[in-house]
């Protein structure tokens, strides 16, 4: 059974397959800093993990996206301060060009239910 989250027209924020639940890149707020879009970030992945019946304990696999690798420590330090030190999961991070200029920030992760 496949489980759709906010499903739009050209993507779900959330997919449930199984035992395991998917999430569309998540960003921040336009406009600002890269420390609070990653805060943002985190915030929507938090509630996204809870409407699957999960949460970031579980997460397995997270993509970091970076507009700029300049700005790696201090998405590490929201990330630091958010993440289950005793459950942290496999991680990549590398600079890309997002969807627009005004995102810093973009966060991909699976994780088990």
């Amino acid at each position: 059974m496949i489980t759709r989250i906010q499903p739009g027209a050209r993507m779900s924020e959330a997919v449930i397959h199984g035992n395991t639940v998917y999430l569309a890149g998540q960003v921040g707020e336009p406009g600002d800093d890269v420390t609070a879009q990653t805060k943002t970030t985190l915030a929507e992945i938090d509630a996204l993990l809870a409407q699957a019946g999960t949460d970031k304990s579980k997460i397995l696999m997270a993509t970091i996206w970076l507009a700029d690798i300049a700005d790696f420590e201090a998405m590490n330090a929201v990330w630091d301060a958010w993440v289950d030190t005793a459950n942290p999961p496999a991680r990549a991070t590398s600079e890309a060009r997002l969807a627009t200029p005004d995102y810093l920030v973009e966060i991909i992760v699976v994780a088990a239910v």
